[in-house]
């Protein structure tokens, strides 16, 4: 257990001889005795996107090195079985920060720009469990969660967002890099935005006037391959159109340093009390672009590049916590989003200069899969001084921060869904959760100990655009993990008192689906 209370002690000098002088030194205690004062560690969340279970060397790749990131998973927690809740971004995002399966949510999926928030203003969240404790709460960097109730008007405050969900100051991205808006927004208003140049947003038509990426390819610096051909920004051809705020859109090349700066400049203005930062980095996500101090830097194009300096700012973010003095009273948490995706819809060489790297680490499927890499991520739990270095192989899942945050700070909150998994988290404990459903394009798949069993479901097995298997089939499949990590031996027909245990233990917990399940009958 931590210890969250520094105790005092008092000393008072008996002569043990007569009671009178023993009730002086109790008066005496009871005068001078000052309160309790608690003791409660820094939490930051460095959520990366799209980095897959081998993007880092820490989890053996050898054709890119992460040193920062390997700096974190050497000193803390490096978890073999780690889990984001989710194959995409929005469903994640919602799971990390509410602490309840995104499954459970219709609306968490992966949203456009326009999208309004879907986190209700009033449900619990990290940030607002932990601001109850004390803590002053911020994010940085990409959000995706939604932004007002529609029809959103960019040019007034934008409400509701991250400051009515619990954190007390949010500087984001509305969604993705490679969607519209293409600005920064501040507490919910787009930052250096010229009123004498509003901004309009929509994803259904284009405004008269205006070019795009389909019919304007000599503007582009970066050529579209499938779904991102609507207005261009910076050169780049975005999903969504866009009009106007000029003076307030981002300069691509530089919005790691620019959200690097932000985080930066948030330790240091809240040093002498506990925070909470989400520090939400918007690499190797596309569209990839690299700083020109990391242009050709991994040798595998954009993508490599942009893992090479994700991990840099993630040190310089480090250097920053040493330098002020907090990082051995800081708990940091580094995760990402979601497994890997090569081409993602922009033609920037991730597939021709890949070489031998394995984004997924050996394990099937990617992003937008059922298959382990879908969900199965970079999970490291870092604390200086506090939690000792080690590798665990206990299955641990994003959800699981929630109910294992407010148990460290004290709280009493809680969600069905998550977890009180603290000593796994400090490295203490090899027990992680026994099953854990996760979830792709709002299909759901259960994992239980070693093993892994997806449903039968309708559609096509491979998104030939990403060129992913999907985990999708007309039958049900069953895995083991510890036997079979790359997932290539199907034991559904073969061990069916397994199957039938997995298939009644999954229903238990995934209660009644809008998506139609077929019934097992098993002989």
């Amino acid at each position: 257990m931590i210890q969250l209370f520094k105790p005092v002690f008092f000393k008072c000098s008996i002569i043990i001889i007569t009671l009178a002088l023993s009730v002086s030194c109790k008066n005496e205690k009871k005068q001078e005795a000052p309160q309790k004062t608690e003791t409660k560690p820094n939490i930051v969340f460095i959520y990366l996107d799209d980095l897959g279970y081998g993007d880092i060397s820490a989890n053996g790749a050898t054709e890119i090195s992460t040193p920062n990131i390997d700096k974190l998973a050497n000193g803390g927690v490096r978890f073999t079985n780690g889990y984001a809740t989710s194959a995409t971004c929005t469903p994640s995002r919602f799971g990390i920060l509410t602490g309840i399966y995104p499954w459970r949510n219709k609306d968490a999926a992966i949203l456009p720009g326009t999208a309004p928030l879907i986190i209700s203003t009033e449900q619990t969240t990290v940030p607002k469990m932990l601001k109850q404790q004390g803590y002053q709460t911020a994010i940085v960097g990409k959000w995706h969660l939604g932004l007002g109730r529609g029809n959103v008007n960019w040019n007034e405050r934008v409400s509701p967002g991250p400051n009515e969900v619990g954190f007390e100051e949010s500087y984001i991205m509305a969604a993705t890099q490679d969607r519209v808006p293409t600005v920064y927004i501040r507490n919910g208003h787009v930052d250096g935005l010229d009123p004498n140049d509003p901004i309009e947003i929509s994803y259904k038509t284009n405004f008269e006037g205006e070019p795009t990426g389909k019919d304007n390819p000599e503007l582009l610096s970066m050529e579209w391959h499938h779904g991102h051909n609507n207005s261009i920004v910076n050169g780049i051809p975005r999903i969504g159109y866009m009009k106007g705020g000029e003076a307030a859109k981002w300069n691509d090349v530089d919005m790691a340093d620019h959200f690097l700066k932000e985080a930066q400049t948030y330790v240091k203005k809240h040093k002498e009390n506990p925070f909470f930062l989400y520090y939400a980095l918007q690499q190797p996500h596309v569209p990839r672009t690299p700083h020109p101090r990391f242009v050709g830097k991994s040798g595998m194009g954009p993508r490599g590049d942009v893992i090479l300096e994700a991990d840099w700012v993630i040190g310089e973010f480090i250097k920053t916590l040493e330098t002020e003095e907090i990082l051995e009273n800081t708990l940091i948490v580094l995760s990402s989003d979601n497994g890997p995706v090569l081409n993602d819809g922009y033609n920037d060489d991730a597939v021709e200069k890949l070489g031998s790297h394995s984004p997924t680490g050996g394990l099937r499927g990617g992003k937008y899969s059922l298959f382990d890499a879908g969900t199965h991520v970079p999970f490291i739990t870092y604390w200086k001084g506090t939690i000792e270095p080690t590798v665990s192989d206990a299955v641990v899942c994003q959800l699981d921060l929630f109910s294992s945050l407010a148990h460290l700070t004290g709280s009493t909150e809680k969600t069905d869904d998550s977890e009180q998994l603290l000593n796994a988290f400090l490295g203490k404990s090899n027990q992680g959760r026994k099953n854990l459903i996760l979830e792709a394009g709002q299909k759901t798949a259960l994992r239980s100990g070693d093993w892994v069993l997806i449903p039968p479901y309708e559609g096509k097995p491979v998104n030939k655009q990403v060129n992913i298997e999907l985990g999708i089939s007309n039958e049900y499949q069953l895995y083991n993990l510890k036997e079979d990590r790359a997932q290539k031996n199907d034991l559904a027909n073969t061990n069916k008192d397994k199957l039938a245990e997995l298939t009644a233990a999954y229903h238990k917990l995934r209660g009644k689906s809008d998506i139609e399940i077929k019934e097992l009958e098993l002989k």
